[in-house]
């Protein structure tokens, strides 16, 4: 076990820090466990931020990690409310905002990401949001109400995940919205155009406007209140509030500052580090939404911005700094709930990586399977309204199988008996 007099930091106050400091003490570490965040609130998970608790369905102290006395009750020194400034790798310290140094023996990365901002006119009005904090998702709940009672519009740059879970609620508490999205179908990036039309479909028949192939210029405004937003094909939309939902950037200035390698744009860019979540400074790992994971079983690099990575990669990193053999190999795995379809996706399956889609099960009733093949390989599947079939269906992503179209579309055929064809 590593020497009791050791410090270990956490530079992020999200899930995966959390749960990193909850790993290293189950495993028996005695030494110095610091956790450094730079929110005020303790750690929380965010999946609650655009579901549950936007919906105003689950309370607010349901989406913390752990009870803020339990920091205290394993030893757990926190920062909250402070920013890492630097790292000097050299005398093994981190540098606070208010020029505190604390040293370190292992440090952790987990910084996390954040929204992408619109540059465009007109974003510094107040009606114009980000969702990626606890604060944002609590205005932004108050914001849905207001826009509901006072049958409001409002405006959605991006036809993501974030973008359809907010439409969602909105559309749930009455307020009338419009998504502007400058690829042809929602979620084009992620699923492709064969399964973005089910959400399309889906969406509009809760009254969602789409308004695809056209991106924001502007958001026109008067005493500091939105009015209306701009796209580029002319039109005018109404808005009394925009959000912007194009994505996260993974946090990387403190890594970048520090000398840290970072991986390039083309693999998600993102802290660089080996299957062990070690960056390139043996002393320092990453893991999370700003890691870059040199991946065992795909063989290429990942960065992964879903809950399961940083519930797990957390966890992971802690073993890897305790000097336990580590190899991240997850298959990654996210949820959505939208309206009443719920879905889970397991895999990684990026535009141009796939040569079929297929569907087991009725994509009209929206109870089904998709999966996304490769010459016959299942690199990813999402079920939808269909459950208790993940563990399956990652199995099938780990195994290389190739059971045939055929048979991944016929309901008749178990979905274990898919492993079969697997390569081994």
């Amino acid at each position: 076990m590593v020497d009791a007099d050791q410090t270990f930091v956490i530079v992020g106050g999200g899930l995966a820090g959390a749960k990193a400091a909850e790993t290293l003490r189950s495993e028996g570490f005695n030494g110095r466990v610091i956790l450094i965040g730079d929110e005020r609130d303790h750690p929380y998970e965010r999946p609650p931020l655009s579901k549950g608790y936007l919906q105003g369905k689950e309370e607010r102290d349901s989406v913390f990690v752990h009870e803020p006395a339990w920091y205290a009750q394993q030893d757990i020194e926190l920062h909250l409310g402070q920013t890492v400034v630097a790292i000097d790798r050299a005398a093994k310290t981190v540098r606070l905002g208010d020029g505190t140094a604390i040293g370190y023996d292992k440090l952790l990365l987990v910084t996390g990401a954040e929204p992408r901002r619109l540059d465009i006119p007109g974003t510094d009005l107040a009606g114009v949001h980000h969702l990626r904090r606890l604060a944002h998702s609590e205005r932004l709940k108050g914001v849905l109400s207001s826009l509901g009672r006072d049958n409001g519009h409002l405006v959605i740059a991006g036809a993501g995940w974030i973008g359809l879970e907010v439409a969602a609620a909105a559309r749930e508490y009455g307020a009338e919205v419009t998504v502007v999205e400058p690829l042809g179908s929602p979620l084009h990036a992620v699923l492709g155009p064969e399964i973005g039309q089910i959400f399309a479909d889906l969406h509009a028949e809760h009254g969602v406007r789409f308004h695809f192939g056209a991106m924001l210029t502007g958001i026109t405004g008067q005493d500091g209140m939105v009015l209306a937003a701009l796209t580029d094909d002319g039109e005018e939309h109404p808005a009394h509030d925009v959000l912007a939902a194009i994505g996260a950037a993974p946090r990387t200035g403190l890594a970048e500052s520090a000398g840290l390698d970072i991986a390039d744009q083309a693999h998600g860019g993102g802290i660089a580090v080996d299957a062990s979540l070690r960056t390139s400074d043996p002393d320092i790992y990453a893991a999370g939404d700003v890691a870059s994971v040199q991946h065992p079983l795909f063989g290429t690099r990942l960065r992964v911005e879903h809950w399961a990575n940083a519930l797990n990669g957390g966890p992971a990193a802690a073993r890897a700094m305790l000097g336990q053999e580590v190899s991240y190999d997850r298959v990654p795995y996210f949820f959505s709930d939208q309206y009443d379809l719920g879905l889970e996706y397991s895999g990684w399956a990026p535009p141009g990586s796939y040569d079929q889609v297929v569907i087991r099960g009725d994509a009209g009733k929206r109870e089904f399977i998709a999966f996304w093949l490769s010459d016959g390989r299942v690199l990813a599947g999402m079920n939808v309204n269909v459950w208790d079939v993940t563990d399956t269906i990652q199995e099938l992503i780990r195994s290389g199988a190739r059971p045939g179209a055929d048979r991944l579309t016929d309901p008749s055929v178990p979905l274990s008996a898919l492993l079969e064809g697997a390569d081994g």
